[in-house]
């Protein structure tokens, strides 16, 4: 990629970094479950009044909003909230990859390359490290909880996937409209009335800055930037080259908790993290691919002529035209 592209990359990932401290800032005001309702309804508007619906079937535009939208902030939401570290958060979520390329061996019929197999098998060691980390029943509920949240990105890829949006951004911004009606339900179910109403009490005063700043931030640049620029990204790029700058998210969501939260990872929790992302970037490697689109081999060209014509050259000067090359394009997980 170009320099100014591999920074578009970097960018993207410090934003979705940073994201988890701007969700951490909002919980602190808002129940979880209500949250995720009034995030994904603030982009649901603008989504249904000024963006085109995406030319996919109904029901994987459904199944991404109900995987990406719904279930994994669901998860995550509810896990953060319920005491899991901010920035092993943003890790634990990773395991998204694994889990996509196992529906996908599933659901998908891809095949379970060798290294494929040892990606996911690094990748579950790793986040079994994680959870054995956490130490006791009260700290693995939260675990499984953000866990629960990279299955529901996974089955969002997987959707995303079989819609196969020829306009992706369309299709990332329909998707907002999936999770509101079923998360305010789940809401006035698990935290009630009450604890709704308790929040948007105090919703107007000075302490609620913090959380509006939070929620601002995670609408306008962790989705509506962030997902902007990666999937133009993508657009132009092979997934194989983009995908792989995801790995810096948990990189940022790790350092910028332990510098604004003073949350300081494990020994145990940081060898896990290791072998995730090593998990995942191995799964992601391109070996036996081009890292890139390759076009045709260039042919020795002459002043006097253009590379396709040598009829004017004299027979003794013509240089051998090299053959042409198959386009390959390595692919990965599109990150969301």
């Amino acid at each position: 990629m170009p320099l100014r592209h591999t920074a578009l990359a970097c960018l993207v990932a410090v934003l979705w970094g940073i994201n988890f401290l701007a969700i951490h800032a909002s919980l602190e005001q808002f129940p979880p479950v209500f949250l995720v309702a009034l995030r994904f309804a603030i982009l649901a508007v603008p989504a249904l009044l000024l963006v085109p619906r995406p030319q996919v079937p109904t029901r994987w535009l459904i199944g991404y909003g109900l995987g990406f939208g719904t279930l994994q902030f669901f998860g995550l939401y509810l896990g953060m909230a319920a005491g899991f570290p901010t920035g092993l958060a943003s890790l634990v979520l990773q395991a998204s990859a694994p889990f996509t390329v196992v529906l996908g061996v599933l659901f998908l019929r891809e095949p379970m390359t060798r290294r494929r197999a040892v990606s996911v098998g690094v990748a579950v060691l790793g986040l079994a490290l994680v959870g054995l980390s956490r130490g006791s029943a009260e700290s693995w509920w939260p675990f499984w909880l953000v866990v629960l949240g990279a299955f529901g990105w996974a089955i969002g890829n997987l959707s995303s996937r079989l819609a196969a949006p020829p306009k992706p951004l369309h299709l990332i911004m329909w998707m907002t409209v999936v999770p509101p009606l079923p998360m305010l339900a789940l809401s006035l179910v698990i935290e009630g009335p009450e604890q709704i109403r308790a929040a948007w009490s105090t919703a107007a005063t000075a302490a609620a800055v913090p959380a509006w700043l939070g929620l601002g931030y995670t609408v306008v640049l962790g989705t509506v930037v962030g997902s902007g620029i990666w999937v133009w990204l993508m657009k132009r790029h092979p997934a194989g080259v983009v995908a792989p700058f995801s790995m810096l998210v948990p990189v940022v969501g790790i350092t910028a908790a332990w510098l604004v939260l003073g949350e300081t990872p494990s020994a145990l929790e940081v060898a896990g993290g290791v072998l995730v992302v090593v998990g995942v970037l191995w799964g992601n490697g391109t070996r036996g691919r081009w890292p890139q689109t390759v076009g045709r081999r260039r042919r020795p060209t002459s002043t006097a002529t253009t590379p396709d014509d040598t009829s004017s050259m004299p027979i003794a000067r013509k240089m051998p035209v090299a053959p042409k090359t198959d386009i390959h394009i390595a692919t990965s997980r599109p990150a969301p």
